[in-house]
């Protein structure tokens, strides 16, 4: 009349059911009694080899338990051990294990700058998506730059597969920058599920600027605000001028190849072996040594196909202005261009952020 009373343990309700498999994130995991009250409870979760204990809470009434986290790991097996206690005292116990689904396509954030480095004021922390990102709300959420001292960074996303952080201003030297990658198992575009859980931070060094005036072919070197140096460039030619505004150093590089047909130009150059070559934007702009020029160049005639060049040598001689200047650089260091009869460079063109107002920058954030 009453029903067959419940067997030992099958009292001690464990959602997702003992044995499923593919487990969707969306699901939750809790215990529960129906009648007594929980006495210990137990998760396991085992993920790349590694088993993590998973923290939870039993309820004041000591009916349910639940998990600090809420969401469900992909790719992983969950071990659940419940003990309860009926409404007699009797003791019961409850072993359940299941597997969560397993993403066929994942994507992860490529970021800059790099892990524990030191960079000049002007650095943009840039993550490069491998995958096209849809649902860009959720991967910034999952994203955070704070700095020490605090300052209020904002995100900026370009397109569906980069997200760019910076604060109003330039960093101040010394600020502590911390970037948190909380991506895993977050979905950011339908059924592509992040991979990455890692944390990235660097220091902001001193502060240099330089002002490279085309019209009248030099470039100023300020740092910390103090004139360090006036030195004598070659800038684009008049049919291939060099972009006005403010651009980041992105990369540095003791020499490297330059050949024209790879920025969109004839086969008007391929020079092997260009020394002090520094990066600004990523159709091509680079701030280098030249040492195929005269000397009457520098100075005095703009020569370049776009780049800003610096009196060199063959192989990069230390005591040229070109090396010099490279030996006191840093990556994140902001190189701003006037006096060029050319248009402001794009935003999205390297590091060239600090070229859109406050009020824009913001408004590029997927969170409004």
């Amino acid at each position: 009349m009453f029903g067959k009373p419940p067997a030992p343990g099958e009292a001690i309700r464990i959602t997702p059911d003992d044995g499923s498999k593919g487990v969707r994130p969306g699901r939750k995991l809790s215990v529960r009694v129906t009648d007594g009250r929980l006495e210990s409870v137990t998760v396991v979760k085992s993920q790349d080899a590694r088993d993590t204990p998973v923290p939870g809470r039993i309820s004041a009434d000591g009916r349910r338990w639940v998990p600090e986290d809420g969401r469900l790991s992909l790719a992983a097996k969950y071990t659940v051990d419940a003990v309860a206690l009926d409404g007699h005292g009797r003791r019961s116990a409850r072993h359940a294990t299941f597997t969560t689904h397993v993403p066929k396509e994942r994507f992860i954030g490529y970021v800059a700058p790099e892990d524990r480095s030191v960079v000049g004021t002007g650095m943009i922390v840039s993550l490069e998506f491998n995958r096209e990102i849809t649902d860009r709300a959720a991967v910034e959420r999952a994203v955070s730059v704070t700095a020490k001292p605090a300052v209020d960074v904002r995100p900026h996303w370009f397109g569906k597969d980069r997200l760019d952080f910076r604060p109003e201003h330039y960093w101040k030297p010394g600020t502590e920058v911390t970037v948190a990658l909380r991506l895993r198992d977050v979905e950011g575009a339908p059924g592509v599920y992040g991979l990455q859980h890692r944390t990235v931070s660097f220091t902001v060094g001193r502060s240099q600027v330089l002002v490279v005036d085309a019209a009248r072919k030099t470039m100023e070197v300020r740092r910390d605000g103090e004139l360090v140096a006036t030195v004598p460039i070659t800038a684009g030619a008049p049919k291939t001028t060099t972009y006005n505004g403010r651009m980041v150093v992105t990369e540095m590089l003791d020499v490297t190849r330059m050949n024209s047909r790879t920025v969109g130009f004839g086969g008007e150059y391929d020079i092997p072996d260009v020394p002090h070559a520094m990066r600004l934007t990523y159709s091509g702009t680079f701030l280098h040594g030249n040492y195929w020029a005269g000397d009457d160049v520098f100075g005095r005639t703009n020569v370049s196909h776009g780049c800003i060049g610096l009196r060199d040598v063959k192989g990069g001689g230390a005591d040229t202005p070109a090396g010099w200047f490279f030996d006191r650089s840093l990556v994140g260091d902001v190189v701003e261009v006037v006096g060029s009869k050319d248009r402001t460079v794009a935003p999205d063109n390297g590091l060239g952020g600090w070229n859109m107002s406050w009020k824009r920058w913001k408004a590029g954030s997927a969170l409004g």
